[in-house]
């Protein structure tokens, strides 16, 4: 398992990569629901952070988040329940978020085109479709 760094772009490749080779993808969950946060770049919004391997989920069960626990999910179940639910309810993805709880927020439409080949934009398409800007949490 390579460690998730600093390099948040990367991080967020890794996440797509790894879960279209393995077909799962993690979440922390606990008996009162899965790990949802307050957004640092959008105003008004929530973001449920994901990773592609169950370590990355297990290494955030310390602090505020011990009583949680990864689960996974397979990836079709994600594409059409979870990223379609997201998109609905606007909240946003928060794709492998390194153990500083730094990560980008993304827009669950963007995830779901990555991991489909799917997009309703050419391939050439302005910067408007480039994963967002990495955010710090502290």
């Amino acid at each position: 398992m390579i460690k998730l760094t600093a390099d948040l772009d990367a991080n967020y490749q890794r996440f797509i990569e790894n879960i279209l080779e393995s077909g799962q993808v993690w979440g922390l969950q606990s008996d009162e629901g899965w790990v949802v946060v307050d957004s640092t770049e959008f105003e008004d919004a929530e973001v449920m952070p994901f990773w592609s391997e169950e370590a990355y989920a297990k290494d955030h069960c310390v602090g505020e988040w011990a009583n949680f626990r990864p689960v996974s999910m397979d990836l079709d179940e994600f594409v059409e329940d979870w990223l379609a639910g997201m998109e609905e309810d606007g909240i946003m993805v928060g794709p492998n978020w390194n153990d500083d709880l730094d990560g980008l927020e993304v827009e669950p439409e963007e995830v779901m085109q990555q991991l489909t080949g799917e997009s309703d934009e050419p391939d050439d398409s302005d910067d408007s479709d480039e994963p967002d800007e990495p955010v710090t949490r502290h």
